[in-house]
């Protein structure tokens, strides 16, 4: 970041091109329009530029205070999924005496063109506007890199006529650009497509991302870009077949389709007796965790593949299996903390879709939703490298687990207590003091002592407040000690 005495230069070169001043602190539209024009770097200046919230357009001072939540938010425009790629960015409060600065610097990309909710900006001079063609093309020769992901590639065995072309004008290409620039938008179809990644000019040919988002019928190009569901009476794949559906066809159509399925199909509500005078109803799969695993089951999966993503529905759980396991920077160890994209093109024209809401957040959202709806956690499986599993229990059956589980650990207990009263077990024999589930969690803990309780009930496939039961116990029987708080802290077996 840039010293307090250049920003006082910067402030009174009202004609510097590098600088956007604004008093606002909400206009996040115009913001993110300022970053990604200053990422884009149109005159290759090559040296950052900078957004200055609380100051006048003569560089004066409004007196602002700045708060955390205002610098959460500046930061939060670099990873909410409407600035792709994302900018490299940094963010400061600086003080003066007639008030404080936001200053956020962004530097120059070197993937570019860089564009805000599919729309390229520049600057020319001290200004931002909208790219025009001739822009945008010197901002794609300028890209420092050229390797595509699988989605940008040319499909080199189909032609323009494999495109829903009235699809991709009337539903569309509305979403991405705004109406005003539509109407002076005088290039060729062919420009227009190739602007959002959907046709690659060189080869003259649509792009993976065109036959999936807009193709008449990309399955017949790309044999495995369909979703296979399947009902099981029972709770293995020996079962009868209750009911069986393919999704497949253009994305515009298929999300459509899968969106409302899992509404009024997968989402079952059913009266349960409260009291004489009140009912609840009982949810099976909540709808938008359910949705949020679909959506990402067609987002993140590896179409290079002849095999479907495989939706499956037994008597006690869904799974849902994805052709490609994690991508990119995404482990293990870091998910679902880290975020990468195996489909770029395809997981920004969701978000502009409105099929995602917020990129870096799903799986939370997934498991906030069905903690709430007390189906317990997904668990996600990532021991086969070719795909990528999760899986959902049904509320109605987990409750009948946690039933379980609680009788048994009563059970248990009781008996415990039982033989400690007649003197039938020693003190020393720990083996004889614990459930087997309480073993377990234990084997847990001493193979990781840093594990959280909803790790370990995801492990065990058990609710979270099961196991934090079964912890208080064993503090509680002197077998397990809490070393530190819930962040740094650890187990400690005695």
């Amino acid at each position: 970041m840039i010293s307090k005495d250049q920003i006082k230069e910067l402030l009174v070169d009202i004609e510097n091109e590098r600088v956007e001043r604004t008093i606002s602190t909400k206009d996040t539209e115009k913001f993110a329009k300022a970053i990604c024009a200053f990422a884009n770097d149109l005159s290759n200046k090559k040296l950052p530029g900078y957004l200055m919230v609380g100051t006048h357009d003569d560089g004066s001072l409004n007196g602002l205070k700045v708060t955390d939540e205002l610098l959460r938010n500046l930061a939060g425009l670099r990873s909410d999924g409407n600035i792709q790629p994302k900018p490299a960015l940094m963010v400061e409060k600086v003080s003066f005496p007639e008030g404080d600065l936001a200053v956020v610097e962004v530097l120059p990309s070197k993937i570019t063109p860089v564009k805000y909710k599919g729309t390229t900006y520049v600057r020319i001079g001290a200004r931002k506007s909208e790219a025009n063609e001739e822009e945008d093309r010197i901002l794609r020769e300028k890209s420092e890199v050229k390797s595509p992901t699988f989605d940008t590639t040319p499909c080199l065995h189909s032609t323009i006529d494999d495109l829903d072309l009235d699809l991709f004008k009337t539903e569309y290409l509305p979403k991405f650009v705004k109406a005003s620039v539509l109407k002076n938008d005088k290039r060729e179809l062919k420009q227009q497509l190739a602007s959002l990644q959907l046709f690659d000019l060189l080869h003259d040919c649509p792009t993976v991302a065109g036959v999936l988002l807009i193709g008449k019928d990309p399955k017949h190009i790309l044999f495995g870009s369909y979703i296979q569901y399947v009902q099981f009476e029972g709770k293995t794949r020996t079962s009868k077949v209750l009911n069986e559906r393919q999704f497949s066809g253009n994305l515009l159509t298929m999300l459509k389709e899968l969106d409302y399925f899992i509404k009024y199909t997968i989402q079952k509500q059913r009266p349960v007796f409260v009291t004489v005078l009140r009912e609840e109803m009982r949810i099976n799969y909540p709808y938008e965790a359910m949705r949020e695993l679909a959506m990402n089951l067609v987002m993140h999966r590896n179409y290079q593949t002849n095999a479907p993503a495989k939706f499956y529905e037994y008597s006690d759980r869904i799974e849902m299996d994805n052709p490609g396991n994690l991508y990119g920077k995404v482990s293990p160890e870091n998910f679902p903390n880290e975020t990468d994209y195996r489909n770029p093109v395809i997981a920004v024209a969701m978000k502009t879709l409105g099929y995602v809401n917020q990129f870096g957040r799903g799986v939370e959202t997934v498991q906030e939703e069905l903690v709430a709806n007390k189906n317990g956690l997904a668990v996600f499986k990532f021991e086969d490298i070719t795909t990528f599993k999760a899986i959902v229990m049904n509320a109605d059956e987990a409750e009948k687990e946690r039933n379980s589980a609680e009788s048994d650990a009563d059970g248990a207990e009781k008996s415990e207590k039982s033989r400690r009263s007649v003197g039938e077990v020693s003190e020393k024999n720990v083996g004889e003091k614990l459930t087997e589930r309480q073993k377990a969690i234990l084997q847990h803990i001493e193979q990781n002592n840093v594990i959280s309780a909803k790790e370990i009930s995801a492990l065990l496939q058990i609710a979270d407040r099961t196991v934090e039961r079964d912890i208080q116990k064993l503090k509680e029987k002197g077998f397990l000690e809490r070393i530190g708080g819930d962040r740094g802290g650890y187990w400690e077996i005695k």
